[in-house]
């Protein structure tokens, strides 16, 4: 069957202008092609899934209704964007979405005229569109519109509500649409509302107050009294029948909530809405994953899926692996839980993808997730510091970056002993530059007091995080990478680990390979090539990235005349620039190599073709280990 059969009116659409004349039929079977094109392709290459399934409608009628890409769409991260990809010119694109080359999961402004900000971190779409909409009015341009749109776990975040109060003081002509895939309302209460809203928004409707508006201003203090009592009506009834008296509060009017899978009612109310003045809030209804009946069942694991069976959405299993970096610490957590039960689990709504949801399950009352909130999950763990809790705070390493000034305000300053697990440290692969976890020891590491640490292997692991439990001088922090671990023994129990002491791996005499974390079996790997070849390395685990280990660094200096650093983190300001800093106070005048990610942003790609295009696999170690034994000179390894 060809595409023109499978997805007849989809077929016939590449941009949003396409769809302009189309009717509510036409609509209706554009909106069931979109839903069938991307499960039949993401079931093929994995990818972000539920959340678009869940804003079809929403994507259509706001391309229908709005001018894009004049008017300017702000999504809030990529998770429900699918749609607006394949409407906006990527409808092949989209079968290599995530992979080497292909276009992002998220959105990005180089990428299409139509993605109006970028966006990969959650929270972010309204302070944007505020932005966006003040320099529309700065720039005279009072036929654009400006529309965002935000998840309910993205409402989580702060700074919605701070881009949301500064919208209610500013008054800009602004549009946020609430994608709301979490909230139940009885079905009474949903009639109620839905007549009221669409009361309130019809053009008859405001027109006409307006005018009453304006004759009451006539009207001196009796005038002045109508108008509160006209006030407190409309608002007393948006009391009773809707949950938006908090985004009046910060001077938006509010509609809804409206279902946001009904595209007869979503075009009315945004070509009703769009040209009122202020800032709008239309709180649509979602179902996550609607119209596949897995995703609608297992929202959570379609969330972001790997390629899965189309017919019961159950994931293709590759051959057989180690387990994940992730399973061995939320495993490891839960048993240390278990003997401690002062040590808490704190994750940012990603109980998944951090481990924590074995917590969640076997020691409930020591688990917390706070949400999209990044900052305040660490200033609450910090709280719970002071009181003799441990918390042990689980989150990605990109995510981390946002609790930066808490980390050093608030933990750090007070010497607080909390725990930072972070999890996807280094290149993450298909998520790409938002969500590489490359900068946590730069941003780390320059903090008084703290200390970070990064395991070889999975054993490693559960020793480290045992040893970051019972250190009870201030913060620390333990970083791995995504993905699978190496497979080795797991010894029952845990061994604390002396802070700040590396282990020498292999005896060598000509180049000291210092490796960090995830390099140190890339580092083992290409010191069996190298000698082979002749090259004998002297590789050592150095486990921590501060403090470092001076003596092993003292006995390298005096042994080596060679030496190199390998660390999966941005180069200005990590492990190496550590260690070069070290040898600079000490005088130390041998030639130094500095293996890591070079400063730039990494596109995405599997995390195998990411280490081979930046030369720190096995492969590139080796070639560069020869590069610098055969040179005289310090200076950096060509990236």
């Amino acid at each position: 069957m060809s595409e023109a059969q499978k997805y007849p009116v989809l077929s016939k659409v590449n941009y949003p202008s396409d769809i302009k004349q189309m009717d509510i039929t036409e609509l209706k079977g554009l909106c069931k092609d979109i839903r069938e094109y991307l499960v039949d392709t993401i079931s093929e290459i994995g990818g972000h899934f539920g959340g678009g399934l869940g804003t079809v409608e929403l994507t259509v009628a706001i391309h229908k209704v709005f001018n894009t890409p004049y008017d300017l769409v702000v999504w809030d991260t990529g998770h429900q964007a699918y749609p607006h990809k394949i409407l906006t010119g990527r409808k092949e694109a989209l079968k290599k979405i995530r992979r080497l080359n292909g276009i992002s999961g998220f959105l990005k402004r180089n990428e299409s005229e139509y993605d109006a900000f970028g966006a990969g971190h959650a929270t972010t779409s309204i302070s944007a569109a505020l932005g966006m909409a003040v320099a529309r009015d700065l720039n005279d341009e009072p036929n654009k519109k400006v529309i965002a749109i935000i998840g309910d776990g993205a409402m989580t975040g702060g700074m919605a509500y701070e881009a949301m109060n500064n919208s209610g003081v500013l008054k800009s002509d602004l549009v946020v649409v609430l994608n709301d895939n979490n909230m139940s309302i009885a079905p009474n209460v949903w009639q109620i509302s839905n007549y009221f809203t669409e009361m309130i928004s019809h053009p008859d409707y405001n027109k006409f107050k307006g005018q009453i508006w304006d004759l009451t201003g006539k009207l001196d203090h009796f005038g002045d009294r109508l108008r509160k009592i006209a006030a407190r009506l409309e608002h007393g009834i948006k009391a009773v029948v809707t949950p938006g008296m908090l985004f009046e509060a910060l001077g938006f009017r509010y509609f809804g909530p409206v279902n946001g899978h009904n595209l007869h009612q979503l075009i009315k109310i945004f070509e009703q809405t769009k040209e009122l003045k202020g800032p709008i809030l239309i709180h649509a209804i979602t179902e996550k994953g609607k119209g596949y009946k897995p995703a609608e069942g297992h929202t959570q694991r379609l969330h972001a899926s790997t390629p899965f069976d189309k017919l019961t959405g159950e994931a293709i299993k590759k051959g057989a692996s180690a387990p994940s970096y992730t399973k061995i610490f939320g495993e490891a957590l839960v048993e240390i839980v278990k003997s401690n039960p002062k040590v808490i689990g704190i994750t940012g709504a990603m109980p998944d993808g951090t481990g924590l949801d074995y917590l969640q399950k076997h020691c409930p009352k020591n688990y917390f997730d706070v949400g999209i909130a990044e900052e305040h999950g660490v200033t609450f763990a910090a709280g719970m510091a002071t009181q003799g809790i441990i918390p042990v705070v689980a989150i990605y390493s990109t995510f981390l970056q946002r609790g930066f000034d808490q980390i050093i305000h608030d933990i750090a300053l007070q010497k607080l002993h909390v725990v930072f697990v972070m999890d996807r440290a280094g290149l993450v692969g298909a998520d790409g530059p938002t969500h590489h976890g490359v900068f946590d020891i730069s941003y780390l590491r320059m903090i008084p007091g703290m200390v970070i640490m990064a395991p070889k292997d999975e054993a490693e692991l559960r020793n480290m995080l045992y040893t970051a439990v019972e250190y009870k001088q201030g913060p620390i922090a333990l970083r791995y990478p995504r993905g699978s671990a190496l497979g080795v023994d797991i010894k029952e129990g845990f061994t604390a680990l002396e802070i700040g002491k590396a282990e020498k791996l292999i005896e060598g005499d000509e180049v000291a390979l210092l490796a960090l974390g995830s390099m140190v079996d890339y580092s083992l790997k290409a010191a069996a090539i190298l000698k082979e070849q002749g090259i004998n390395c002297e590789v050592i685990n150095m486990r921590f990235a501060k403090p470092l280990d001076s003596e092993m660094l003292d006995y390298v200096s005096s042994k080596f005349t060679k030496i190199i650093t390998l660390e999966e983190n941005n180069l200005p300001g990590g492990f190496g620039s550590a260690v070069a800093e070290y040898f600079i106070e000490n005088n130390y005048k041998n030639d130094l190599y500095f293996i890591g990610i070079p400063d730039k942003f990494i596109d995405h790609g599997t995390q195998e073709e990411l280490h081979h295009l930046l030369g720190i696999d096995p492969v590139g170690i080796v070639e560069k280990v020869k590069t610098f034994t055969q040179s005289n000179k310090n200076h950096e390894v060509p990236l």
